[in-house]
């Protein structure tokens, strides 16, 4: 039964997020594959509603952190190939049973899953390298290089099907000496890889803004994050905000100002002249930020703007819509075209990802076609 009517929702924009793959497919050689992350339940949007449509669109592989999201998204019936990059030790069972694919940051690793593949008698599973060229969070040094190829050159039990690396930067003009270097590294370190196993694994090292700002490096494929959810690298791109946070009013109350405040620890204000305001039901447990009550941010509503009226409730808050002609049951636009994710992060000193992940599964996802 569809809840579209239901008073909280996020909107998948098809079409938008279509368009944002175009934009990047476009920066791309024909050859080049193209990863679509879908980690963080696909940055908030709804992991297998996301990924449904990346398969729709024509993207080659799927990547998330964990091996519980990969197992959601095969349960659900996505077909494509997952690269699980936070592979960890304890679940290679399940891993081997959706038929995903670990990414390897060390050897400690990559003798577990072994272990577990012998014992099942599977040969040539594949698994992606991860080298460390500069973001020192996981992935082979230069230094453990050797003892990586030495183990790998008489197993039987996995086969490397890519070489990767992170860019830390790359987005940071400012940065883009230390990126070159990166570049350098990885490509060093994959041709090691090469030169020991005999034969040439995809590599791939560019994330979102790495192919609007580095396509010369884009490899055999690159990994498309927060580019397709709308974000750009560039100041004059501005691609399509593919989640629109829509919620319902559900009461408007006039007030005077001898109704004195709003809102919990009475920091909303009633001015002289009175107030009107809508409740809506979005609150700091729907990853609306408490930092945003008080009039710091505004929302749309009937094509106007409506700033919040004191304290962030849990499941609720409220705006002023003096003079807007707001009734029950009109919607808001917490996020979206107008206002966009990014004006909300920018007030809040954070970046995009951080709010989008934020809006919890109890919001519903509905994609608009």
């Amino acid at each position: 039964m569809s809840r579209e009517n239901d008073f909280s929702r996020l909107e998948l924009d098809l079409q938008g997020c279509l368009a944002n793959y175009g934009y990047f497919r476009g920066l791309l050689e024909p050859s080049t594959k193209l990863l679509v992350l879908v980690k963080a339940n696909a940055y908030g949007h709804g992991a297998v509603e996301f990924a449904s449509m990346m398969q729709q669109a024509g993207a080659d592989y799927l990547a998330v952190a964990l091996p519980v999201e990969g197992v959601e998204l095969r349960q659900a019936g996505i077909s494509l190939p997952i690269l699980v990059l936070t592979a960890g030790t304890d679940f290679f069972e399940e891993i081997i049973d959706n038929r995903l694919e670990p990414g390897i940051p060390n050897l400690d690793t990559l003798k577990a899953l072994v272990e577990k593949l012998e014992s099942r008698r599977i040969e040539n599973y594949p698994i992606h390298i991860k080298l460390d060229t500069g973001m020192h969070r996981l992935g082979f040094m230069p230094s453990e290089l050797p003892a990586l190829l030495s183990y790998l050159k008489d197993c039987r039990a996995v086969k490397v099907k890519s070489v990767y690396s992170h860019l830390a930067a790359a987005e940071d003009p400012a940065q883009d000496e230390f990126t070159l270097g990166q570049v350098r590294m990885f490509e060093e370190g994959a041709a090691a890889v090469s030169d020991a196993l005999g034969y040439m694994p995809m590599r791939h090292l560019l994330n979102s803004a790495g192919i609007e700002r580095f396509p010369q490096y884009q490899y055999d494929m690159v990994r498309l994050g927060i580019g397709i959810y709308g974000i750009s690298a560039l100041p004059g791109v501005r691609l399509t905000p593919v989640a629109s946070l829509k919620v319902k009013v559900l009461q408007v109350k006039k007030l005077s100002a001898s109704d004195g405040t709003v809102g919990y620890s009475r920091r909303g204000k009633i001015p002289a002249g009175g107030m009107e305001i809508a409740t809506i039901p979005v609150g700091y447990a729907d990853g609306l930020d408490r930092r945003l009550g008080c009039g710091a941010v505004s929302f749309s509503v009937n094509g106007k703007r409506a700033k919040t009226v004191g304290n962030i409730c849990m499941d609720m808050c409220m705006i002023d819509v003096t003079g807007l002609g707001v009734k029950v049951g009109d919607t808001v636009t917490v996020f979206g075209e107008d206002p966009t994710v990014a004006e909300l992060a920018q007030i809040l000193g954070t970046i995009p990802y951080e709010i989008l992940t934020s809006v919890p599964r109890r919001i519903e996802r509905i994609v608009r076609r």
